[in-house]
């Protein structure tokens, strides 16, 4: 069986946030059909007893351990270049010694889940391939990030936009494929006039089975009429939740004043932690599983102001059966009907939705059956991983028919 290498900026496992949810699922799919050598870096100390099981899963893997505070110290320098300062970030001599070792194997291809990690990979050796996942066009998240900050960070946000906009360009012109999550966040890409190579796509799905919530009845400590679940250190989420906690949550009260809110999360900031034991809301913190939560929630939010590519955090929430009120700009991508989910397009309309379902037990469930149906037709990861395999096949990285 041919070799591969596999990098991730975080390690794969467990898929408990949308990129690593990703990175999990191609780390499956490459195991099928090669020997994957796994080099990753590893943020959260709390991961570090997943190595083991990485290693039986792999040919070989290798951790990295960062400490985020010391690692965005470490990318300050940046700002005298013109690089981005996460591909700073992730600039650590232990990888790149781990990468240089492992780029001598014979592979048939080498693979760089996110941008950052691309820089490992930029000079080729002979004529391997190298596939590129972007998942999303991080860079214009950091745009939308300067349109609502105030300087100095709108500056910062603003110069990480631009550098990070123009080294994606550089990395979707040399790899021989590469994909984003969506249509859409190709299109980005797509659109510029200094990308020559096409970027392709493809989705992310959800794990159906996993998410069957039958086996798991509500759980009374955990009962709750509204729940967000996301990592709650991702500034999107945390400006999410604050916006909804002060323009949405007090609407919800004035109808419901029993109701509860959970914001389940790993890492939740001080900003986020002051909310706990407040007005009903409960602060979670990282949990083992989010499953008897989400059996335990009414109904799922998802209020976020600013969101690339697709959100896991919605697809779960629909594959659980759970009617869902979301901004539009949580739904990018996923592309369900009003049926299956409820866009709010203002915190007016997002607490006459949440209240209207609140109170209608019959609607409520309508929804989160059609929910549940709408990503069994379009959210499979099998179907997925179809134009993946594709591209391996157009590449002659890998034939599904001599397999």
């Amino acid at each position: 069986m041919d070799e591969v290498l596999l990098l991730t900026h975080r390690i794969p496992y467990p898929p408990d946030k949308g990129d690593k949810i990703r990175s999990w699922h191609l780390l499956r799919f490459l195991n099928a059909r090669f020997r994957v050598h796994l080099a990753c870096f590893v943020d959260d100390p709390r991961d570090l007893e997943y190595r083991d099981f990485l290693r039986s899963q792999c040919a070989s893997a290798a951790f990295v351990e960062i400490k985020p505070f010391w690692a965005k110290a470490k990318s300050v320098p940046a700002l005298l270049t013109s690089d981005p300062q996460s591909f700073f970030f992730y600039r650590h001599q232990k990888m790149q010694n781990i990468v240089a070792n492992l780029r001598s194997k014979n592979l048939a291809a080498e693979f760089a889940f996110s941008s950052t990690m691309t820089p490992y990979i930029e000079r080729q050796i002979g004529d391997r391939n190298r596939i590129v996942d972007f998942c999303d066009a991080d860079s214009e998240k950091w745009l939308q990030y300067a349109e609502r900050a105030r300087f100095p960070l709108s500056w910062l946000y603003r110069r990480e936009g631009k550098t990070l906009a123009a080294a994606e360009n550089q990395v979707a012109n040399w790899a021989d494929h590469s994909f984003a999550v969506s249509k859409d966040e190709a299109d980005i890409f797509n659109n510029r006039s200094a990308v020559n190579r096409k970027v392709d796509w493809y989705t992310n799905g959800v794990d159906l089975d996993y998410f069957d919530l039958s086996q798991f009845p509500a759980d009374e400590e955990k009962r709750c009429e509204i729940a967000f679940v996301g990592a709650m250190d991702y500034q999107a989420n945390i400006e999410g939740i604050l916006g909804f906690v002060d323009a949405v949550w007090p609407k919800i009260r004035a109808e419901n004043s029993g109701a509860r809110f959970n914001i389940i999360g790993s890492n939740p900031t001080k900003e986020i932690t002051g909310l706990n034991h407040h007005d009903g809301i409960t602060v979670t913190g990282r949990v083992p599983d989010i499953r008897p939560w989400l059996a335990s929630a009414s109904v799922m939010i998802a209020p976020l102001r600013v969101a690339r590519g697709i959100q896991n955090k919605v697809l779960e929430a629909m594959a659980a059966g759970k009617a869902i009120v979301a901004s539009p700009e949580a739904m990018t991508g996923i592309n369900a009907n009003a049926n299956a989910a409820k866009i709010a397009h203002s915190p007016q309309e997002m607490a006459n939705a949440i209240n209207f379902l609140l109170d209608d037990d019959t609607k409520k469930n309508e929804m989160g059956a059609a929910a549940r149906s709408f990503v069994e037709a379009h959210f499979s990861w099998d179907s997925a991983f179809n134009r993946l395999e594709n591209a391996l096949n157009e590449l002659g990285v890998y034939s599904s028919s001599s397999a």
